[in-house]
C-alpha cells in the first residue's frame, strides 16, 4: 500500500526540494519504488532531477485540468536504480492556484488522480510550493502525513503555527487521517551556535516528532541540482548523501512502526 507524503513549509529556501529530490532518491537506492510529484510551478524538483522542465507538455498541470491520466506524465528517472520517477512540473502550473477554484469538491483532486495508481508504489512524494494554497491543501488532503524541513535559523519558528494550524483544519474537515510525518533540520552548520540553538530551541517548543538526522550545509548537495542529479548520485561519500540516506531510514522505520500501529 503506498503511502503519500507531502513535504511542505510555507517558508521558501528551507531545504524543501532538496529534501523532496534526495529523500525520494535515497528510498529508491534502498529498493523503494517511489513517485516523486513536482506541485510547484516553479519547476527546480523537475529540473533537479535532469529534465528541461519549459519543454514539457506533460506535467502536473495537465494532469489537475483533466487533459491527461496521471499515468501519461509519468517519466522514470533512469539514473535512480530503476526504483524512482517522477511527474514533472513548469510555470503553467502557477495558473492553477485560481482554475482549481472554479471546480466541484476542488480540494480532492488530486487526491482522486492518485487513487488508481499509488499503490504502485512503496512511497508517492509531494514537494509543495512555498505557500499554503490550493495545490498545497490538495496535496494535504491526498496525503497520509506531511515532512516539514526547518532551516536552522533564528526565525525557524516563524510560520511554523501557521503551517499546524492549516494542517489541523485540513484533518479536521478534509482529511482526517493526515498526520504530521516528523520536522527535519536543513542547513545545519556546526561551526555556529545558532544551528545549535535554533535545534534546541524547537526541540524544547514543538510537540511533534523530530527527526534525528539532521541535513548539513554541504557544497556537493548544493552543487548536485545543477548537474541534474540527486546527491547520492552526484557524490555519495558527501555529508548530505549521507545524511539523506539515515533520513531515508528513519522515514521506513516510522512506516513499520505505523504499521506495527495498525
Amino acid at each position: 500500500m503506498g503511502r503519500v507524503i507531502a513535504i511542505a513549509n510555507q517558508k521558501g529556501g528551507v531545504g524543501k526540494t532538496t529534501t523532496s529530490i534526495n529523500l525520494s532518491a535515497s528510498l529508491a537506492e534502498k529498493g523503494k519504488k517511489v513517485l516523486l510529484i513536482d506541485m510547484d510551478s516553479q519547476g527546480n524538483t523537475t529540473s533537479g532531477l535532469g529534465l528541461e522542465k519549459n519543454e514539457l507538455d506533460k506535467t502536473i498541470y495537465e494532469v489537475l485540468r483533466n487533459e491527461i491520466p496521471i499515468e501519461d506524465a509519468i517519466v522514470e528517472i533512469e539514473e535512480c536504480f530503476g526504483n524512482l520517477f517522477l511527474v514533472p512540473s513548469n510555470r503553467n502550473l502557477a495558473g492553477a492556484e485560481i482554475e482549481l477554484i472554479t471546480l466541484d469538491n476542488m480540494q480532492h483532486i488530486l487526491q482522486r488522480k492518485l487513487e488508481p495508481i499509488k499503490d504502485n508504489y512503496d512511497y508517492v512524494i509531494l514537494d509543495c510550493p512555498p505557500a499554503l494554497g490550493m495545490l498545497t491543501v490538495n496535496a494535504m488532503t491526498a496525503s497520509d502525513s506531511v515532512l516539514v524541513p526547518i532551516q536552522c535559523e533564528f526565525y525557524a519558528l516563524d510560520g511554523l503555527t501557521q503551517l499546524i494550524y492549516t494542517i489541523n483544519l485540513i484533518q479536521e474537515n478534509l482529511n482526517s487521517s493526515l498526520k504530521i510525518e516528523g520536522v527535519v533540520f536543513t542547513m545545519y552548520d556546526a561551526r555556529t551556535n545558532l544551528s545549535l540553538q535554533v535545534v534546541e530551541n524547537v526541540k524544547d517548543n514543538l510537540n511533534q516528532n523530530i527527526y534525528k538526522t539532521i541535513i548539513p550545509r554541504n557544497v556537493r548537495l548544493a552543487e548536485a541540482p545543477s548537474h541534474g542529479l540527486p546527491v547520492n548520485l552526484y557524490d555519495r561519500r558527501s555529508s548530505g548523501a549521507e545524511a539523506y540516506a539515515l533520513l531515508a531510514d528513519e522515514v521506513i522505520a516510522n512506516e513499520n512502526v505505523s504499521r506495527e500501529t495498525f
